[in-house]
This record gives structure tokens, C-alpha cells and sequence, in this order.
């Protein structure tokens, strides 16, 4: 279990696996590429649920899944999306750093735990951030159907701290696009099910019946912890705006609902009429700077 869990927008009581979260993804972001014409965009509701590790197993969906389409580089990763010169990597692994870090926009140096197997590192060079829920693997379970800012969000959620984790390189990569049915990690086994199951949870994906079956396997040699979790809010179809492989640009445009295009800077998104937009609301959020850190910016 990692010395020091993130902090700020991603704090999680490993104790009883639960966080407090900051949705992410909206209604109105960028369009995938792939789309042949414009589709109505609907989109999920975000909501906060709070269940145990049993019921919030039998409790999710099950379908077949297919990898018909997929392309890594329709999740664009990483990006700085504060422009703070640390990318998503960066941020990750200065969260879950045991101590200070080395190296202004690239991390160097620091102490990690990978959970995965238990090795501690001190050069960031042997850690990978891995998607706990692999990409591919959520492109088979419903992502396919997410435009282009949603997947963007996913792979660089850092409103969750289950979404994204620092672990041995080389264990990440054996790991490869499997889920729970055909690879666990050598340790924390429990934990890993548990996080699975809160990322499955916050993006509304779907499972196999195999997976399904061996995260109650592992569930029922684990404590029945409480799972707290909110879900992403989640776009599906295409809108203006963006592109499948750079992410595009584009939100919910904070309370006048117009499609921010992402300015350099908050003065000259107001100047535009854009904002205000507010923490574990608007995606926006994150492009710009919380000078006063009272969860609105550009207001």
C-alpha cells in the first residue's frame, strides 16, 4: 500500500477504500474524429454512491465486450491540463511520492510504493502510471461510445485517486490491457478488486461474465469494504469541437453552457463571456489557475 496517498482533489481513505471525488468529463466536450456525422450528445448524470464491495459487484452490468475500433491514441494522455508545466504522469507520481520530489515539470526522483508488488523505487524512471482500468479494457466495456473529451478525461483522471496509479514499470507491462479474469497483481489483491470495481463504478463500464465472476472470487476472501465513489459525468455522441486523437477542446462552458475553447488565461475566458466554472463540475476547472483555491475560477 502506498506510503502517502494523493491529496487535494484526489484523497482516498485506503482504509475503507473510500474518497471523496471530483467528477470529471461533461455534456458538450470535444467530437471523436471517427464520426462520420454529428449525433445527438446525451450524457450521464453525475451522482455519489456509497455501497458495499458485494453488492456493488452483483451490482454491475454485464455485456459482451468487443475491441472493434479501438486505438490507444483515442484516449489522449498525458496532458497539463492546469499548464502548470507537470503533465498527468508528473502529477501522479508527485502525489504518491512518499517524499519531495525532484525536478520542476519532469519528475526524477522521489520514493514510491508500488502496491502492485511491493518494491519501493526512487527513480521515477522505474514507474509507470498504469490506468488501473486499462484503456482498451474500457474501450471494450463502453467507452467506444464516449466522445473524444471524455476519454480524454478518463485517461487523465485525476479526480480519483483509483484511476491512475504509480507502479513497477515492469509489472505494469506484463499487466498489459487484462482485467481481473486473466491477471491479478502478486500483492494486494484485495485492494486491486476493490479499486476495479470504484473505477468500473465512477465511469459506468460495463463487465464480462468471466470478470465479473473473478472480482467475486477475490471479493470473497476480502473484507466487505464500503465502496464511495462518484460517478463521472459521461458524453456520449459528437458535438463541435475537438478531435479523437489530440482530445479536442470544449466544455460545459461553466453556467452560460457555450463551448469554452480553452483560453490562456481566465481574464481572457471572461473577456470572451466563459465561467465561472467550479470544482468537480466543470472539466474547465482544471485548465485554469485556483489563485485563491476557493474551488471557482475564471468567476
Amino acid at each position: 500500500m502506498l506510503c502517502v496517498r494523493r491529496v487535494a482533489v484526489r484523497r482516498a481513505a485506503l482504509g475503507t477504500f473510500t474518497a471523496t471525488l471530483v467528477a470529471s468529463g461533461t455534456v458538450l466536450l470535444g467530437a471523436p474524429a471517427e464520426a462520420a456525422s454529428a449525433r445527438p450528445v446525451t450524457t450521464t448524470a453525475a451522482k455519489t454512491v456509497s455501497v458495499k464491495l458485494s453488492k456493488a459487484i452483483s451490482g454491475l452490468p454485464v455485456a459482451t465486450e468487443t475491441r472493434s475500433g479501438y486505438q490507444r491514441s483515442k484516449f489522449t494522455h498525458w496532458v497539463d491540463a492546469d499548464r502548470d508545466c507537470q503533465d498527468t504522469r508528473s502529477e501522479v507520481l508527485r502525489l504518491e511520492s512518499a517524499k519531495k520530489v525532484s525536478g520542476s515539470c519532469t519528475v526524477v526522483s522521489g520514493k514510491w510504493k508500488s502496491y502492485f508488488d511491493g518494491k519501493t523505487w526512487t527513480s521515477a524512471s522505474k514507474l509507470d502510471i498504469d490506468h488501473l482500468v486499462p484503456l482498451a479494457e474500457a474501450w471494450d466495456s463502453g467507452a467506444k461510445k464516449w466522445n473524444a473529451a471524455t476519454r480524454k478525461a478518463y485517461a487523465n483522471d485525476l479526480g480519483d485517486a483509483r484511476t491512475l496509479v504509480a507502479v513497477t514499470n515492469s509489472v505494469n507491462r506484463s499487466k498489459g490491457d487484462r482485467d481481473p479474469a486473466e491477471w491479478l497483481p502478486a500483492k494486494n489483491r484485495c485492494r486491486y478488486v476493490t479499486e476495479w470495481v470504484a473505477v468500473k463504478i465512477r465511469w459506468s463500464l460495463k463487465v464480462d461474465r468471466a470478470e465479473k465472476n473473478a472480482l467475486s472470487r477475490v471479493a470473497g476472501n476480502c473484507k466487505n469494504v464500503t465502496i464511495k465513489v462518484t460517478k463521472a459525468k459521461i458524453s456520449t455522441g459528437s458535438s463541435s469541437g475537438g478531435s479523437g486523437g489530440s482530445g479536442g477542446s470544449g466544455g460545459s462552458g461553466g453556467s452560460n453552457g457555450k463551448l469554452d475553447p480553452q483560453f490562456s488565461t481566465c481574464t481572457a475566458a471572461k473577456k470572451a463571456g466563459y465561467g465561472p466554472y467550479r470544482r468537480g463540475i466543470d472539466p474547465e476547472y482544471s485548465w485554469y489557475r485556483d489563485a485563491d483555491s476557493d474551488g471557482i475560477v475564471c468567476e
